[in-house]
């Protein structure tokens, strides 16, 4: 083990918060998109550098969670790294990225991104408390207090 379990969940804590911002990120710059507060080329570009250390985050804490033994949610988070790995790899060629100025008009796609961006959004609030959860638990898992029999009063 690398951390312990305080540390792992405190760390996995940071993470998730800034991915939180991160699509917070996203779904404010697809809404001006929406309303055209910005043009198709500036937001794609702004969100398509985004996306890879995204998917390394994920994909860095599933595999310590992996390393740790916290098998459950190493498979609990493994459906949404394995999303992101197919919406990388699922990028036609010709395409700037999985946010492509020329077709992000077409076809609905916008909404399929800010839909997408809320799935995340709601999937990623979600495993933030579980993961205060876990660090409470693994916090409160010694003797937080130091309590022992020689400090009793006797009577």
């Amino acid at each position: 083990m690398i951390f312990s379990d305080p540390l792992l969940f405190a760390f996995s804590l940071l993470n998730t918060g800034a991915v939180l911002f991160l699509l917070v990120y996203f779904v404010i710059t697809l809404s001006d998109l929406e309303c055209d507060y910005l043009n198709a080329q500036e937001c794609c570009s702004k969100l398509n550098q985004w996306t890879l250390p995204k998917l390394i985050s994920h994909g860095f804490l599933s595999f310590l969670f992996l390393i740790h033994g916290h098998w459950i949610l190493m498979l609990l988070n493994l459906p949404m790294a394995l999303w992101m790995v197919y919406e990388l790899t699922s990028v036609p060629s010709g395409n700037l990225g999985i946010y492509d100025p020329t077709e992000i008009h077409n076809r609905g796609q916008l909404k399929k991104h800010m839909r997408d961006c809320m799935i995340n959004l709601g999937h990623y609030l979600l495993f933030f408390f579980a993961y205060l959860y876990c660090m409470i638990v693994a916090l409160l898992k010694g003797d937080p207090l130091n309590r022992n029999d020689e400090f009793e009063v006797e009577t």
